[in-house]
């Protein structure tokens, strides 16, 4: 999904979103949760461990997935 596309779904869509590193780390690592925020310039995800704040121009890739399954009954 390009940027474009991803500005296109309503805020609280579950998205997962690749993104390169900066802070002197090399490589990509994915955003998983609800899309909080977009505007031009950056996404906001809110991932279980807080909301991630992603720029538009380090986006790898983007897609929408399905809700997390249901908490599994304990024995």
């Amino acid at each position: 999904m390009r940027s474009s596309q991803l500005r296109g779904l309503p805020i609280g869509t579950r998205v997962v979103v690749r993104y390169r590193l900066h802070d002197g780390e090399h490589g990509a690592t994915d955003a998983l949760g609800d899309l909080t925020a977009i505007d031009a310039v950056s996404c906001t995800v809110a991932t279980r461990r807080g909301e991630v704040r992603i720029r538009i121009a380090d986006i790898v890739a983007a897609k929408q997935v399905p809700p997390p399954p249901p908490p599994r009954p304990r024995r």
